[in-house]
């Protein structure tokens, strides 16, 4: 017999998202993301992320979202269904949500957060969705990475050692 895990929960389609988070506490925090392969820096800045409000919305790319960001003719390594189940699973995320376009604006302007967070390497003014949540009143994040880890560094170290057959 096959139980769902109670993570898988925490998962919707975009669709359903804004009926989903209707009863979350507020502020809502808002961040998206590939999370290909979660290291440590991915579960340290959603912890952080978690920290700016009272309930964590992650909006991942869609698998064809991933291949037109250019991180590689092999990425994502994991699907979506397989990223959204292990952010899905972190004790920050109350919601894991995806998005097929090139950015995530338009589920941006339907789920309204409060806080809208992207990593240190995004300039607050540069995030998408930021003129947006802070024209309703919201506030707009770059968090500082605590650790420097990157799935795109990970994957070229484990290439060195691996030789291509």
């Amino acid at each position: 017999m096959h139980n769902t895990p109670a993570y898988e929960q925490h998962i919707c389609a975009p669709e359903e998202a804004a009926a989903r988070i209707a009863r979350f506490p507020r502020p809502l925090v808002f961040t998206n993301g590939v999370f290909d392969i979660l290291h440590r820096g991915h579960v340290t800045y959603l912890a952080q992320a978690r920290a700016l409000g009272a309930s964590l919305v992650v909006a991942l790319n869609s698998d064809a979202s991933v291949k037109r960001l250019g991180k590689g003719d092999d990425r994502p390594l994991n699907p979506l269904a397989d990223r959204a189940a292990v952010v899905a699973a972190l004790a920050s995320v109350d919601l894991v949500s995806w998005f097929d376009t090139d950015t995530p604006l338009d589920l941006i302007l339907a789920l309204k957060p409060d806080v809208l967070v992207k990593g240190g390497d995004w300039p607050p003014e540069a995030i998408v969705g930021a003129r947006e949540v802070q024209g309703w009143g919201g506030s707009v994040h770059s968090i500082a990475f605590a650790h420097q880890r990157s799935t795109t560094g990970l994957l070229q170290r484990v290439r060195l050692v691996t030789p291509n057959k």
